[in-house]
């Protein structure tokens, strides 16, 4: 337990001792992505191995370490999710991409024994190995602040998370800064909220500040419930004690005396690595009473969501966190005046809170010399779709999409041709190739009709239906809309409704400026941000892409053949043998003929579910 600040440094020394003793660290992927690829069990069989080799495995740093400990741990996410399970080794900085149980003895052979790299598990591209992590091209494209040790270190460890520096930011502010320069440095750094709307950090945690009201809470908005999206379960998975230090510090600063943290029950990796960083940090006395000798005290909790995707709207997650129903709330008052408990509270997500300690130990100035001048720092997204490299990555305010698809993700899948990219999930739109060039910052992305949102990024190719993604993302806001005021729950059905007659080919003259209205009508009188946002998808694939709408409404045609009620099935009459084979896998007798006859389709009956095309050998049936 540490008593005062000179405990801190006494044990921070020892940390940094252990940490640089370990002559060879071997670091296994344990986000959850490549725990589901197995990443546990080649974890566990490197162990054994090592362990049969007569080699000192320190699986967490050792109070009296060795010279020649190997480290063993495991990682957060590495980001590079399409080459996982992913395995690091420091000090040479190597990283071994999607690597099987059976890969662990040639590595503790080869890499720990001997210290000579296994090339058939480095990333290759155009004939090019990468060896080094840092020289693939999907990380030498980034800038990493966030998730600057995600993938580096024992995401279970706060020792080690001590040992490279953690906690050092909290340290200063509770014995070198008072909260009024705390702010100030916050303020300062530009720092905005990463949860979406990008509302200035400083300004929220000052107004905080002021309120005389006690007790004071901060909270955690964990409940990332965008389609896509995975940004705050790796930071909370991968370096859960950065978010925990960034809540500290807003604690200090505002004056607060309990942090809360809400987070999604579909995160159970997330919650787990929480609870064990906050155990940790009650152990060694960083949380608690009076913290290191000080009048601070705080406590941290964690409160786990339903997943309803309405609670990542404030008013709405702190009700939720009280016990109630996660109901927005008409504002004012808003939650810096009447928050958790209808106290003061200073709510930010989990991407904000991991910057904060960086902004307190390197100065407002260095992180202004990040991004752009409106929109400072770095932000994390989540690259999804139809895209080589999906995975997730960090880049400066002001990166370009061109940069981010092309150079980072590796371009379009396969011979797809760019078409789309969704930035900010439901509550964002859709943006083209004239927009591949914008600098990606929170002013530049509004001035077109979209926003960055949590981070989430959804690629699209030209055999896309754009009317499909509008009906998809529309049906997931309609599904999770709480109901609570009429233009949410009554618009997003009807506009449900019409998108999914256009996609079955039951449009009809009008649904498009119907459509248009009843966006205009929600996004006006909705009572919270979520449901003024709902119709951004339809709004910006309509303005994009109408051609697209015009030709299901009118030709009952979708140009990029993905609807399957607008396919036409056809059976070719030169190569139809009659066998008859397709009329009895039919499951609406659709097929009619005679045997050793050709054979036609009824297309009133069709369902288009293409189980004739399937079963003909002679590849005589064929969708229009």
């Amino acid at each position: 337990m540490l008593k005062n600040r000179q405990d801190f440094i006494a044990y921070r020394k020892e940390a940094v001792a252990a940490y640089g003793a370990q002559a060879e660290k071997i670091i296994v992927c344990a986000g959850t992505g490549c725990v589901a690829g197995g990443s546990l069990k080649i974890y566990d069989r490197l162990k054994e191995l090592m362990a049969e080799k007569g080699l000192h495995v320190a699986v967490e740093l050792e109070v009296d370490p060795h010279d020649d400990s190997v480290g063993l741990k495991k990682s957060g996410c590495h980001g590079f999710c399409e080459m996982g399970p992913l395995v690091r080794i420091d000090p040479q900085g190597w990283l071994y991409t999607k690597v099987k149980l059976e890969d662990c003895e040639e590595i503790v052979e080869k890499t720990v024994c001997k210290g000579e790299y296994v090339e058939r598990l480095a990333y290759t591209k155009e004939n090019c190995i990468y060896k080094k992590q840092a020289d693939i091209p999907f990380y030498a494209g980034q800038t990493r602040v966030v998730l600057e040790h995600c993938g580096k270190i024992d995401a279970t460890s706060i020792r080690e998370y001590v040992a490279i520096g953690g906690y050092t930011a909290f340290e200063k502010a509770l014995f070198e800064m008072n909260a009024d320069l705390i702010v100030e440095q916050i303020s300062k750094s530009g720092l905005r909220g990463r949860g979406g709307g990008g509302f200035p950090a400083g300004k929220k945690w000052e107004q905080v500040k002021r309120q005389k009201a006690l007790p004071k809470y901060v909270v955690c908005n964990g409940d990332e419930g965008d389609p896509g999206a995975f940004m705050d379960r790796s930071i909370m998975e991968g370096d859960p004690h950065r978010m925990l230090e960034g809540m500290m510090i807003a604690g200090l600063a505002t004056g607060a005396s309990h942090g809360y943290i809400y987070v999604r029950a579909e995160y159970p990796l997330a919650v787990e690595r929480l609870r064990t960083a906050i155990a940790q940090a009650e152990q060694l006395g960083l949380l608690g009473d009076n913290i290191m000798g000080t009048d601070f005290s705080f406590h941290m909790h964690i409160n786990r969501g339903a997943g309803a995707f309405v609670c990542g709207e404030g008013s709405a997650l702190t009700a939720s966190i009280e016990g109630k129903r996660g109901f927005p709330r008409v504002k004012p008052p808003r939650t810096v005046e009447n928050g958790l408990f209808d106290k003061p509270t200073v709510l930010n997500n989990v991407e904000t809170f991991a910057n904060v300690a960086e902004i307190i130990n390197k100065g407002a100035d260095w992180y202004l010399g990040i991004g752009t001048e409106s929109s400072p720092g770095t932000k994390a997204f989540a690259l999804t779709g139809n895209i080589s490299n999906t995975g997730l990555i960090e880049v400066p305010m002001g990166t370009t999409l061109r940069e981010i698809i092309f150079d980072i993700g590796g371009g379009m899948r396969g011979d797809g041709e760019f078409k789309a990219v969704q930035i900010g999930g439901p509550s964002g739109a859709c943006l083209t190739k004239e927009h591949l060039d914008l600098p990606l910052d929170f002013d530049n992305i509004k001035k077109v009709g979209a926003m960055i949102g949590s981070g989430g990024l959804v690629v699209m190719d030209e055999n896309t239906c754009m009317v499909e993604v509008a009906r998809f993302f529309m049906n997931f806001t309609q599904n999770e809309s709480c109901g609570k005021c009429v233009p949410c729950r009554e618009g997003t059905k009807r506009m449900l409704e019409i998108l999914e007659r256009i996609v079955a080919g039951q449009g009809r003259d009008g649904d498009i400026e119907l459509l248009e209205e009843l966006a205009d009508t929600i996004s006006s009188t909705a009572l919270c941000g979520l449901g003024k946002s709902a119709p951004n998808p339809v709004v910006s694939t309509i303005k994009n892409f109408r051609d697209e709408y015009k030709a299901h409404i009118y030709d009952k045609r979708c140009p990029a053949g993905a609807c399957q009620k607008l396919k036409t099935i056809v059976i070719d009459p030169n190569l139809c043998k009659g066998c008859t084979k397709c009329a009895r896998q039919c499951p609406v007798s659709a097929i009619n003929g005679k045997v050793k006859e050709p054979h036609t389709i009824d297309l009133d009956k069709c369902i288009r579910c293409g189980s004739c095309i399937s079963a003909c050998a002679f590849h005589a049936i064929k969708e229009d």
